[in-house]
């Protein structure tokens, strides 16, 4: 989910914060380069997740210069207030003199009385490793530029060089930062929006590189692993990402002539992926080794972004405003369909197979189904919500009928689309329509909006109506193409996932004192939704049986049998309540193929499966 720059980098434009013109912009109208910003990141003390954090602005008109620390990230949605983890902050002029530093808001800082050059520095703490916040430990330093450096108004547009200081000797630098010649660990960045869109990881990493054409692909893996594990890794990755060049045409030409893979595979790690221009950030606990498909899956899905999202962007984005939430109503193509073709790309590489395919898109077509939020939001709506849900925290419960992700709902609606489009168009695929949004809105980046997207369709298909309906009914509506006839052309079935399985809608229970509780709330429409049960509700008796334990509450729930009418009682915020519920047959839904189902596809049926999936 995720970068930044696209147009930026084409017009040098700044962050389009409102603000008047600052020095630094003015002078760079009249022809004058602004002054560099400098940063120095050292590592004083790793072990307990400190970076000390120096910035140099020069060039400073008179008055107070305002610095602060940005408040969301390229590709994350949520506010994030990364200024949280910055203290005792301090300040100089070029002449070493001490400055009045003001903390004129939760975000920021004014710095008064200089003599035209300021120099700010702070400690800055971080042990969270994944694409949005900061990790410094013994083993590495891993940076999200958002999270980690301050950025000063007037000088998005000014040029930005960075040095890093090591804190182990056998660290070394990945990262989408131009290196500069002859200057060990220092960077450059053209402008502020190049530098906050370029994650670093200083480790003693493995890095393996190769050609494709011109550009020179690299992946750097910070991981406890062998050389030979690293090598595996390669060689996937190698297979994997021509399958991206050919779904949209051509590769994406890279700033630098590169593309770098910075993964973290380490036990302190928390999953994620994170794109950018050009690298994308990969972390996983899991460690290599056998077929790596939590590492790939992450891979693959990344990669796609370097057309889809990168240069192909939704014009909300454009530009990214790091002092505020950041939303766009096309997410549901620029992350979902990224979900579906995630997937997609490792099984036509043959680095998975057809089932574990159709296992991936069950769990998400099931979830989507089923979401009780899907019938007050069409896919629009669900990206419109991603400030409020994308690693948004907070401390009250989000109702379920609110909640539904923008990545599953896109992914099953690229899904369905791709099916309809062979469908209707036999010699067409949703292929067809990635590549002529990459060469409309991404080869150009000429950022897109939503209409666009909807004449695009159009313009591919030769057909306005089809285009018209499927985004009124699927897009801005919620209603999803109807899968059954969709699925059957490639051999397929959705059916029940757990036929003949009683339920009733009941989560697990965890272990208090006296007894157990509710861990969460039963689906909505549920049997044991319907009595009335709640998050934290304490269950005393199902059916016949009394209920004490955990596994209580698992054994009665073993014994129950669809259709059958069984009492429950339960404690509900002091009050004990009672009810007699029906129980359902699991509504789960599972893709299959027919042979899996007991069926034989027809030839034809196969033949459309292989085109679409392969064998």
């Amino acid at each position: 989910m995720r970068a930044t720059i696209g147009a930026w980098l084409r017009l040098g434009l700044g962050l389009g914060l409102g603000l008047a013109l600052a020095a630094a912009t003015a002078a760079q109208a009249q022809g004058t380069p602004p002054p560099p910003v400098r940063y120095e990141v050292a590592f004083p003390d790793p072990a307990h997740h400190l970076a000390r954090v120096t910035a140099t602005w020069r060039g400073v008109p008179a008055g107070p210069l305002r610095v602060q620390m940005s408040r969301s990230s390229p590709g994350r949605y949520a506010l994030h207030e990364f200024a949280k983890n910055v203290f005792d902050v301090q300040a100089v002029d070029g002449a070493g003199r001490a400055l009045a530093v003001t903390r004129s808001d939760p975000y920021g800082w004014s710095v008064a009385g200089h003599d035209g050059t300021v120099r700010v520095t702070y400690s800055l703490y971080g042990d969270r490793g994944d694409g949005t916040y900061a990790q410094i430990d013994a083993t590495h330093a891993h940076l999200n530029m958002p999270a980690t450096l301050m950025w000063a108004t007037g000088y998005d547009a000014a040029p930005v060089e960075v040095g890093f200081a090591p804190a182990d000797p056998s660290w070394k630098v990945a990262t989408q930062l131009i290196a500069v010649p002859g200057a060990p660990h220092r960077y450059r960045a053209r402008d502020l929006q190049y530098l906050m869109d370029s994650p670093v990881e200083l480790s003693d990493h493995m890095v393996r590189e190769w050609k494709v054409g011109d550009q020179t692909m690299r992946i750097a893996a910070h991981h406890p692993g062998s050389a030979a594990q690293m090598d595996q890794l390669a060689t996937q990755v190698q297979k994997l990402v021509p399958q991206h060049a050919a779904l949209f045409g051509e590769w994406p030409r890279f700033d630098g002539g590169s593309y770098t893979f910075i993964a973290d595979y380490v036990p302190q790690i928390s999953g994620d992926g994170m794109e950018h221009r050009n690298s994308t950030i990969v972390t996983t606990p899991t460690p290599l080794g056998g077929d790596n498909a939590a590492q790939l899956g992450t891979i693959s899905h990344e990669f796609i972004h370097a057309w889809n999202v990168e240069r192909m962007r939704p014009a909300e984005l454009e530009p990214f405003d790091f002092s505020r939430a950041n939303a766009t109503p096309s997410l549901w193509l620029a992350e979902g369909f990224t979900s579906y073709y995630g997937p997609l790309m490792l099984r036509r590489a043959g680095l998975s197979d057809v089932d574990a395919f159709l296992a991936e898109m069950s769990e998400q077509y099931d979830g989507i189904l089923r979401s009780p939020a899907r019938a007050f939001a069409g896919p629009q709506e669900a990206s419109i919500r991603a400030p409020l849900a994308d690693a948004a925290t907070s401390i009250d419960p989000v109702a379920p009928q609110a909640r539904i992700s923008y990545y599953p709902y896109g992914a099953v609606i690229g899904m369905l689309l791709d099916l309809s489009i062979r469908q209707r168009f036999p010699t067409l695929t949703l292929d067809d329509y990635m590549r002529h949004l990459w060469r409309t809105y991404g080869r150009t980046e000429m950022p897109y909006r939503p209409d666009d997207l909807r004449r695009a369709l159009a313009q591919v298909t030769g057909d306005a109506a089809f285009a018209d309906a499927f985004f009124a009914r699927s897009i801005a509506g919620h209603e999803l193409p109807d899968a059954a006839p969709l699925l059957a052309q490639a051999g397929l079935v959705a059916r029940p996932a757990n036929p003949g399985r009683a339920w009733i809608g009941a989560p697990k229970a965890s272990a208090i004192a006296g007894g157990v509780v509710l861990a969460a709330a039963p689906a909505v429409g549920s049997p044991l939704y319907a009595a009335g049960a709640d998050k934290g509700d304490r269950p005393v008796l199902l059916g016949d049986a009394a209920i004490a334990t955990a596994a209580d509450w698992e054994a009665a729930l073993a014994r129950l049998t669809p259709g059958a009418r069984v009492p429950v009682r339960f404690v509900q915020r002091g009050r004990e309540r009672q009810a007699v519920l029906t129980v359902a047959t699991d509504p789960a839904v599972a893709i299959l193929r027919m042979e899996t189902a007991g069926q034989t596809p027809t030839a034809a049926q196969r033949a459309f499966r292989e085109r679409w999936l392969g064998r």
